[in-house]
């Protein structure tokens, strides 16, 4: 499906992005093209059974809810089993992320993945994304499959969601315990070498998994605290194995996951942990403010670098309004104006006292997945971005705001250059993750009417700032139509 406003209606305003970007593409390194290629994967690769079928006729798992048939994918879901190890650092642990580890002990496992394709081989771009599953409510749910799919799905890249840890394997079973009677998880200790096979088993298995596919490209991806997972995975694991060509680290915390826990040897991570400076595969990390402040990654920013790109969007939350949106996004462009809407009359959160964020992260999401490929399959890295602003001066760091209340520097998008409501990724103490959520405070009518005294006073406005949002390497050109298509068919103004 596409934006019902195609690109070449709103191409002429913005054409001059396309200017910007040239520049940067022909001027850029191709250092992931030009180095050494990575070592030779070493991972187990698993015994895959499947597809799998029977009990109540459905795959368990909290993604999109709309029928992937109507864009021209399909569903399948296969059970990995083999002998996964666990693993203990010969050297201690340094913020540094020059982590040395090695094997401990083993365990058997079966597991399962799920797996989105394009129905249609030849729309397959050749690039798979592999998303550790999230657990943090109890469930597996595919945060990154909602965030991005409608890049996913227009580009044609295959997606692969893992069950890594036992708290997802055993809701799932619990689920339906008929058409997961199998799975059997030994502990988040192996999980770092499941999701190791899980990658090997998409190379390996290909004919199974994809139904005789043939991957180039093989990427990670994992939201909160699947990301913390990645963290620990990127500095310990990777360099062991060498699976993954590429990681999307989307909202991490300062530290890591930990490499091991009981019942085998706890074995934290420190308190700040940066990415290790000899990364053999390109890494990039996308933050919400959320992440930047209440989650503390501030004290681990890094600068770029060959093969890491670090990303602050400004406006956005830990998690926000398109998780929900999201899940019903069939890509028709009907979403923007959802969107659009949705910050001047924000949802609520049972349990949280103001409404939830309603930031347009997803956008800028779909161009990380865009842009990390593009840099593992041709060397041509992502745009630099500048960071946030934040004051530490005082005892507490705090973000520098403008006159409207929203951050200072950062990624910015449409609804942080041409406003509507002040949105902060700071939210409220209370029930259900509340201060993950962020707020949302919409304009009154007298100061939008002062802002935008006509309606295309204001779609002028956030034209433009959609306009430097792809030529800045941040938006992709669809959803500028569809940014675009929300303000024109929306009431803003006059």
């Amino acid at each position: 499906m596409h934006s019902k406003l195609t690109w070449a209606a709103v191409r002429p305003h913005l054409l001059w992005a396309a200017a910007l970007t040239l520049p940067l593409l022909l001027g850029a390194s191709s250092a992931v093209a030009t180095e050494a290629g990575p070592a030779a994967r070493t991972a187990a690769s698993p015994t895959v059974t499947g597809p799998v079928t029977g009990g109540k006729g459905a795959v368990v798992l909290a993604g999109t809810a709309f029928g992937l048939d109507s864009v021209g994918y399909t569903q399948s879901e296969f059970f990995l089993t083999g002998n996964a190890d666990s693993y203990v650092p010969t050297a201690p642990l340094d913020s540094d992320g020059r982590w040395q580890v090695k094997p401990a002990t083993t365990a058997p496992y079966t597991t399962r993945i799920v797996v989105n394709r394009p129905a249609d081989p030849a729309h397959f771009n050749g690039t798979v994304v592999v998303e550790w599953l999230n657990v943090t409510g109890g469930v597996d749910a595919a945060p990154e499959w909602i965030y991005t799919h409608n890049e996913l799905i227009r580009e044609g890249y295959a997606w692969v969601g893992v069950s890594a840890q036992a708290t997802g394997a055993t809701a799932t079973e619990t689920a339906d315990p008929v058409r997961y009677e199998a799975l059997s998880h030994p502990g988040d200790s192996y999980s770092y070498d499941i999701f190791s096979q899980a990658g090997e088993a998409v190379r390996d298995s290909a004919a199974t998994v994809l139904d005789g596919l043939r991957p180039r490209a093989v990427l990670a991806n994992g939201e909160s605290q699947s990301a913390f997972r990645l963290t620990t995975y990127i500095n310990a694991i990777q360099p062991l194995v060498s699976v993954y060509d590429g990681f999307l680290v989307h909202s991490r915390r300062d530290t890591g996951a930990p490499l091991s826990q009981a019942p085998q040897e706890n074995v934290s991570t420190p308190a700040v942990v940066r990415f290790r400076p000899d990364l053999g595969a390109p890494v990039l990390v996308v933050q919400a403010e959320t992440d930047v402040i209440a989650l503390g990654s501030l004290a681990a920013r890094q600068d770029d670098s060959s093969r890491l790109r670090l990303w602050e969007v400004a406006g956005t939350a830990h998690a926000d309004a398109y998780i929900g949106l999201g899940a019903g996004d069939n890509g028709s462009g009907a979403a923007g104006l959802q969107g659009l809407n949705a910050m001047l009359s924000p949802p609520t959160r049972p349990g949280c006292g103001s409404p939830i964020n309603t930031g347009q992260a997803h956008y800028v999401l779909d161009t990380a997945e865009f842009a990390l490929n593009r840099w593992v399959t041709t060397g041509v890295p992502p745009a630099r971005a500048p960071r946030l602003e934040v004051d530490s001066s005082g005892s507490a760091p705090a973000f520098v705001l403008d006159g409207h209340g929203n951050v200072e520097g950062g990624i910015r998008t449409p609804s942080v250059d041409a406003p509507v409501a002040t949105l902060s990724g700071l939210g409220r103490s209370g029930a259900s993750f509340c201060f993950l959520f962020g707020t949302t405070t919409p304009f009154s009518a007298e100061k939008l009417t002062a802002l935008y005294p006509t309606h295309a006073a204001f779609v002028r406005k956030w034209t433009a700032a959609t306009a430097q949002g792809v030529g800045a390497g941040f938006i992709r050109p669809a959803d500028a139509a569809e940014l675009v298509g929300a303000a024109r068919q929306s009431g803003i103004g006059g």
